[in-house]
């Protein structure tokens, strides 16, 4: 018999088994407890020393304090890399499951949010399989070629090894590939890749085993470019392959070892900007790494191309801003102090600070050399100033692809991502013309831009003390007692125009250096400024050479170009340096005879209001010579805004002060029959709300007519029920629609006092709350006036799939039995010209579909 539960209980029970066993005395347990208490007294030893020597520095106990913060907020700095790395690894992972998780639009990859860049899950394939020997190539050159470089850099590193390098089982991932072929030329193909690398990746190094750091995990978001040029006729019918990240990538290092320190705060961010700013020294805009494919290829001008022209930022006011300086918790209203901060790649401009105003002017100017369009965008942030941590007052993205085409915008620009605000901006595009009967120098702004290719410099000196002359013979005195040596030197250059100074990267051991840099500078006063270089050397801080070239020579030059070896003053008699000078002239176009401009007041322009007439009807009207030749180009002033009127001028009043067409009333038409003008019996309807059934169907707006002193129910449908004005139009600087409801005119009776009536649209298919919009309520008026403008964020291809679902409703009480619905249209945006605009009476009928 198996025994029971108290037996079984018994059986184990001490005292039935005697006495317990002994404690295992081994070596390996002694050991054990002694490495344990050995980290506990290092972590206790650890944690009281620093107090201990607050005390021996008599320090207070705010220091302590201190200290007890930065510990926090380096561990909560550390904790949150961590977790972000993980959670970027988990959407890598299964990226169904993020999507399906309601993840953010920006988090999601680019071809879910636009529909011209493609999914291309056949090369992230590709790359899954290669990345294993793609991790043991890297391995080998890390051993075989950066090592020896490291070592013989400094003698503190001859030690220096790598201990482990695994670059994890994650690859990198394409998130989508966008291909340009209309706005490039027909010798090239441009591709943007959107790029992003969560990687397990693990690199440790070590110097004489006392020194040991290295990085363990790491993540890089950024839009990649690509481009293949020239295109041949013959293989490998690809002259070389171009590449550079458009914007500086968002890059984040979980680091190890005594690398930690990097996580300190304050340094964390130095670290990672230092880091940043060093791939964008290589691979950002406006530098390119080429990889040709052809001897032949000039890959000079692969990597430095001409810029695409300058873009003149005249930041002049804002209004209308939110105020961020509260005082007893919100109690007390105060103002801001705003500033703003444009950037254009890795250029970036600050202005000044105006002082407790929500409506500041500004009236400054900055310049950015704009190198790639499209791709670059001129992105602007606004901000409060405060003592400790700048509020945020809004943003605004341009699309320069518009400015390059419009030459000249004007406009009133809405601030994104903040309750309110708007921005006067004047942008001016300016093109780099090689004509200098075109140059105007004018005081303050600049009139053209030298760019200067450094190639290469030959036999240069290996210090000052290989010649003398009167300038830096004092020098040589003072130096005199530097030993001389026959180290070659680590030259660097440096080119000044004006006011500007630009330095050159440090080519080390070496009396022919090559650079092979670009460089650009703004120029107010071609025949009076100079171009000065001079070329140092690093280490003993001394110079190499000297070159002095007046800018006013170039406009003789043809094509306005030197590109020839200099020699050097103040050097070695066979001296010399070769670089490339182009110099540009910058002016303002004329816009092309077929550019539409597409700024957001583009109203100014006066898109011609469409008027449909029946068939059988004869147009008399004359129409105005205006509108006889839609492709006539127009001088920039018809882009500026009156100093008379406000942004919020209706769009009635733009067209009256423009003189543009004018929309007749539709009684004087005789196109369409108001529902006020058909029968009496019409006339006095009392309208109900929809019915249950109507409620599930596609025309949200269905009604059910009951006239009171009639028994029997009158259909309404194809009956006139009004009209609606909307203009409507697409805005590419900001890549959105835009809808202005203007007017309605002969609405419904639905009382002897009148409806209160307002307009609600959604851009279909989208019908969620969250993409409803709607107008003010109107009240008691058959013939409301809104001028009100909505906006709809979505790409011009996205928007010629879809419609507009417009509803007039009245805005009665809920017990009331007067009609909730007074008309409904729908609007097919892929039958109009979006980009050039259009202004329409649209009739409003029951199921929003036109009378036939």
């Amino acid at each position: 018999m198996n025994p029971g539960p108290q037996q079984e209980q018994q059986q184990r029970s001490p005292s039935k088994l005697g006495p317990p066993k002994e404690k295992d005395y081994s070596p390996n347990a002694v050991n054990l407890l002694l490495l344990e208490m050995l980290s506990y007294l290092c972590r206790a030893v650890f944690y009281l020393v620093p107090v201990y020597l607050a005390g021996y520095l008599g320090l207070g106990l705010s220091w302590v304090l201190i200290g007890l913060l930065l510990l926090m907020w380096f561990r909560k700095n550390k904790s949150g890399k961590l977790a972000r790395l993980s959670a970027a690894c988990e959407v890598l992972y299964d990226e169904k499951l993020a999507i399906s998780s309601h993840i953010g639009t920006h988090q999601l990859p680019a071809w879910v949010n636009f529909p011209d860049v493609e999914r291309v899950e056949w090369l992230n394939k590709i790359l899954a399989q290669a990345w294993p020997y793609f991790g043991t190539y890297v391995e080998k050159m890390l051993q075989e070629k950066v090592v020896p470089i490291i070592r013989a850099s400094n003698i503190h590193l001859s030690a220096f090894t790598f201990t482990k390098i695994d670059l994890g089982r994650n690859c990198p991932k394409v998130n989508g590939i966008k291909a340009y072929t209309k706005e490039v030329d027909k010798r090239e193909v441009m591709l943007d890749v959107q790029l992003c690398y969560v990687g397990n990746c693990e690199i440790n190094v070590e110097v004489k085993k006392l020194c040991k750091a290295g990085v363990k995990g790491m993540q890089i978001h950024g839009t990649l470019r690509v481009v293949l040029a020239p295109l041949l006729s013959e293989a490998p019918f690809v002259g070389a392959v171009t590449m550079f990240f458009i914007q500086r990538p968002h890059l984040e290092i979980n680091w190890t070892g005594l690398t930690n320190l990097l996580e300190i705060p304050g340094v964390n961010d130095m670290s990672d900007t230092m880091l940043v700013d060093l791939i964008a020294s290589h691979l950002v805009l406006p530098n390119r790494f080429s990889f040709p494919l052809m001897s032949q290829v000039n890959v000079a001008q692969l990597r430095f191309p001409l810029p695409r022209g300058v873009l003149r930022v005249n930041l002049i006011e804002a209004e209308k801003l939110v105020p961020k300086d509260n005082y007893l918790k919100g109690i007390i209203k105060g103002k801001s102090d705003p500033y703003a901060v444009a950037r254009v790649g890795n250029q970036k401009f600050r202005s000044k600070t105006i002082k407790e105003n929500l409506n500041p002017t500004w009236n400054e100017k900055f310049e950015f050399v704009v190198h790639e369009v499209p791709g670059q965008d001129l992105e602007m942030d606004f901000y409060d100033e405060d003592p400790d941590k700048d509020d945020f007052l809004g943003s605004l993205l341009i699309c320069l692809e518009g400015v390059m085409k419009d030459r000249v915008v004007d406009e009133w620009f809405p601030l994104s991502d903040i309750e309110s605000g708007q921005v006067h901006l004047k942008l001016e595009w300016q093109s780099l013309v090689a004509n200098p009967d075109k140059l105007i120098e004018t005081k303050g702004q600049a009139a053209a831009m030298v760019i200067v290719y450094l190639d290469s410099a030959f036999n240069l000196p290996k210090h000052h003390f290989e010649y003398s002359n009167s300038e830096y013979g004092a020098r040589k005195l003072k130096n005199s007692y530097v030993k001389k040596t026959d180290k070659d030197p680590n030259s660097y250059v440096l080119l000044c125009v004006g006011n500007k100074n630009m330095k050159s990267k440090i080519c080390c051991l070496s009396q022919n250096p090559v650079w092979e840099e670009a460089f650009a500078f703004f120029i107010q006063d071609v025949h009076s400024q100079h171009l000065r270089l001079e070329v140092k050397d690093d280490e003993r801080q001394c110079a190499l050479g000297m070159l002095t070239i007046p800018l006013n020579r170039l406009l003789k030059d043809t094509d306005m170009t030197l590109d020839q070896r200099f020699h050097l003053e103040n050097s070695g008699p066979n001296s010399f340096v070769k670089m490339k000078i182009v110099l540009r002239v910058l002016c303002i176009e004329e816009p092309d005879s077929d550019s539409i401009y597409t700024g957001i007041n583009a109203l100014k322009r006066g898109p011609v209001p469409i008027k449909k007439k029946p068939k059988n009807e004869k147009d008399n009207t004359k129409p105005q010579k205006a509108n006889q030749n839609p492709k006539t180009s127009t001088s920039s002033q018809d882009f500026l805004v009156p100093k008379d009127r406000k942004p919020s001028d209706s769009a009635s009043e733009v067209f009256a002060s423009e003189k543009a067409v004018e929309t007749k009333p539709l009684a004087n038409s005789g196109t369409r029959t108001p529902l006020a003008q058909m029968t009496p019996n019409l006339r006095h309807l009392k309208i109900i709300g929809p019915s249950m059934a109507s409620l599930n169907s596609f025309a949200s707006t269905c009604f059910d007519a009951n006239e009171g002193e009639l028994a029997d129910r009158i259909n309404l449908e194809g009956v006139c029920m009004g009209e609606i004005q909307l203009t409507a139009r697409y805005a590419s600087l900001r890549q959105c629609l835009i809808i202005t409801v203007n007017a309605c005119r002969n609405l419904l009776q639905s009382s002897s006092s009148g409806p209160d009536p307002y307009v609600r649209m959604y851009l279909l298919p989208d019908k969620r709350w969250s993409g409803r919009k709607r107008t003010t309520v109107k009240r008691k008026t058959l013939h409301p006036q809104y001028e009100e403008k909505f906006e709809f964020f979505v790409s011009l291809e996205d928007v010629k799939r879809r419609s507009l679902d417009i509803a007039v409703k009245n805005n009665r009480s809920f017990v009331s039995q007067q009609r909730k619905e007074l008309g409904k249209v729908l609007v097919d945006l892929s039958r109009e010209d979006l980009a050039k605009g259009f202004t329409e009476w649209f009739e409003l009928t029951v199921d929003g579909k036109p009378r036939s």
